[in-house]
């Protein structure tokens, strides 16, 4: 079975290598929003079974999008991925706090990104 991912970033160039390096993976959809309303606003129109979220974004950022998906009944059990330039340790301990359960950091190996999604989903 195909997993929908949510791809949010609002580089257009970013979400595209996130797009090829995770459909480089086999029986992987993505999906992308540019920013996190409109990531706020794809979630109802289907199911996701991964988000891989920035946090600097313009309007809505990561860490407010890991807060609504974790507080909300309905996508409360999605895992999230953080790739950002946040490096430093409280900047990854404060989205895995919220319920991030992975956290990557750019610029990042394309083969680091795909264990990451493989270790979060189980597979």
């Amino acid at each position: 079975m195909t997993k929908s991912v949510l791809i949010v970033e609002d580089s257009r160039a970013m979400r595209g290598l996130i797009r090829a390096t995770v459909e480089q993976m086999p029986g992987f959809a993505t999906h992308e929003a540019g920013s996190g309303f409109d990531a706020l606003k794809a979630l109802p129109t289907r199911h996701f079974d991964l988000i891989i979220t920035d946090i600097n974004m313009p309007d809505i950022n990561g860490l407010e999008l890991i807060s609504f998906v974790k507080g909300h009944p309905q996508y409360k059990d999605i895992p999230l991925i953080v790739v950002s330039t946040e490096r430093s340790e409280e900047d990854r301990k404060r989205g895995l706090s919220l319920g991030a359960s992975g956290y990557i950091v750019k610029p990042f190996k394309g083969e680091e990104l795909q264990e990451l999604v493989k270790k979060v989903l189980g597979e």
